[in-house]
């Protein structure tokens, strides 16, 4: 029987430091320093990092079906109060 461990791995991605920093890489110094600083592990620190990047760049929510079509907008206007609905000023002129 397989232990709990064993079960739950996924597979690994090598990941190859580079010599230097650049925009697009980093070094294993500066990783350690990172982890270092934070109190964490290196692979706590990758992990970290691309956690951040999944956050800042790729959508929370599915993508909707686009723009309404008029027969609905036209449905929401009957079942909505529009009286209700009035604009007292606007942003833009």
């Amino acid at each position: 029987m397989a232990t709990t461990s064993a079960r739950r791995r996924t597979p690994n991605v090598i990941l190859r430091y580079r010599e230097r920093d650049t925009p697009f890489a980093v070094s294993r110094k500066t990783t350690t320093r990172l982890a270092d600083t934070l109190g964490m592990t290196e692979t706590q620190v990758i992990h970290l990092a691309l956690a951040e990047l999944a956050a800042r760049h790729l959508p929370r929510y599915a993508a909707d079906d686009g723009p309404l079509k008029p027969a609905t907008v036209s449905a929401i206007r009957k079942r909505v109060r529009q009286e209700r609905m009035t604009v007292d000023e606007r942003l833009f002129d």
